[in-house]
């Protein structure tokens, strides 16, 4: 599935976040990083610059770790300062897969009434496939349910109830 241009920023910011939590961080822990030594080496030198040459110093260790798996880091980060940006980063992943999934039957929705054909609670979607495959233990015929309910009657409810599920689904996720 591709992202948006504007999800590919959000998501760019988060990691951004994350480069500024690290910066923050003393050059001995700085050290102990589960990242190569040059990250960790940028990442030092992050603390003595000033104004726009540290802007840029964070934009570029932002743009070296932003195609590179960062949960090991956020788990570092979490250990060290709470849970805040590993929380923060699931609950827009979570609103990320909902939207996705909404616009997703809507267009299904859209497309069945325009063809005459009948539509059910259990109708094919990628998106569920996709989430299913990122969370293994989530009910395909819940979320199915949930998304047919909220095209059928646009009550934002079923919405509510969708994101609480998959939010519940990727905390215990975290937790295996």
């Amino acid at each position: 599935m591709q992202l948006s241009r504007s999800e590919q920023k959000r998501r760019i910011k988060q990691v951004e976040k994350l480069v500024q939590e690290l910066s923050t961080l003393s050059p001995q822990v700085i050290r102990q990083l589960p990242c190569d030594s040059e990250t960790q080496e940028l990442l030092s030198e992050l603390d003595a610059l000033k104004g726009g040459a540290k802007k840029r110093q964070l934009k570029y260790v932002t743009k070296l770790l932003r195609d590179q798996p960062l949960e090991e880091l956020y788990a570092f980060i979490s250990a060290r300062r709470g849970e805040r940006l590993r929380k923060n980063k699931h609950i827009h992943d979570v609103e990320y897969m909902r939207d996705q999934l909404i616009d997703e039957c809507l267009a299904k929705k859209k497309y069945v009434e325009e063809e005459g054909g009948e539509w059910s609670e259990q109708w094919p979607s990628e998106v569920v496939e996709m989430i299913a495959r990122e969370m293994p233990g989530i009910e395909k015929p819940s979320l199915l349910r949930l998304a047919y309910l909220f095209a059928q009657t646009r009550n934002p409810r079923h919405s509510r109830e969708m994101y609480r599920y998959l939010l519940a689904q990727k905390e215990q996720e975290q937790y295996r």
